[in-house]
């Protein structure tokens, strides 16, 4: 995804114009720190024992999202992409990923939240939490992805300036 460009989010505007805009500025963040790497500098882990890489990042958001919107919102039972037997961990291990392969699921789960959030009539609307056996709202889930996105945000500061020495945006 070379030359991302990050929307920037409103100052101003209502709830949901609010949410969407923070949510969609952070996933264009994490696209900006893997601009212009290829497969194996976005393999690149940061420090023994941890397997973060940006490319696990990617991988690992797309699960996030998958999770969030399609199966808890939407209601839909699609099998996690790269955790089958729901070790999130294993989305992280981008030992043997690509570029391409990673980023298109992202992208495509990214597709997916955004036209559930779009096509949902309120942030009320309720889906169910297996894991905690709760019922969560759309607006919960939009605030848990918005930190999700910004702590592995800053997770993908360190791994890209540890990669080329580039820091900021």
């Amino acid at each position: 995804m070379p030359g991302t460009e990050r929307p920037e989010p409103p100052v101003v505007g209502d709830e949901r114009e609010m949410l969407r805009g923070f949510l969609d500025f952070h996933r264009a963040t994490l696209a900006m720190k893997c601009d212009g790497l290829g497969t194996e500098e976005l393999r690149r882990q940061s420090m023994p024992p941890s397997t973060l890489s940006l490319l696990g990042l990617v991988r690992h958001m797309a699960e996030v999202e998958r999770v969030w919107f399609r199966r808890v919102i939407n209601g839909e039972d699609v099998p996690l992409v790269w955790s089958p037997e729901g070790d999130r961990q294993a989305a992280y291990d981008a030992s043997t990923a690509t570029r391409e392969e990673a980023f298109a699921a992202w992208e495509a789960e990214i597709e997916h939240a955004r036209r559930i959030e779009r096509d949902a009539p309120s942030l009320d609307v309720v889906g169910y939490w297996p894991r905690l056996d709760k019922d969560v709202s759309l607006r919960m889930v939009m605030i848990h992805m918005i930190h999700e996105y910004a702590r592995h945000n800053g997770h993908a500061d360190f791994l890209r300036e540890g990669i080329d020495g580039t820091v900021g945006f």
